[in-house]
């Protein structure tokens, strides 16, 4: 479920930011309905940004960072790894 005229695009902008920017990931892949990302500082991820864009749940431990997107899960990844 993403705000009503949100594009994937514009999504994909918003999880970038919400996980640090670029260089804040070591590592992100798509897994069925969620983003499972490594990051290299997990303070500089802004769960609330990500909420924001509209995702379904944001999971932190540790290093590791999983957004749940829903079925749009591909689309978003191939969008997230045009950004990066």
């Amino acid at each position: 479920m993403t705000p009503s005229g949100t594009s994937d695009e514009q999504v994909a902008a918003s999880i970038l930011a919400g996980l640090g920017g670029v260089e804040n990931i070591d590592e992100i892949d798509p897994c069925t309905t969620r983003l499972r990302s490594l990051v290299k500082d997990p303070s500089l991820v802004d769960a609330a940004l990500l909420r924001r864009a509209g995702v379904f749940g944001v999971m932190i431990n540790g290093r590791v960072v999983q957004v749940v997107v829903g079925p749009r899960v591909d689309t978003i990844a191939s969008d997230l790894a045009e950004l990066m």
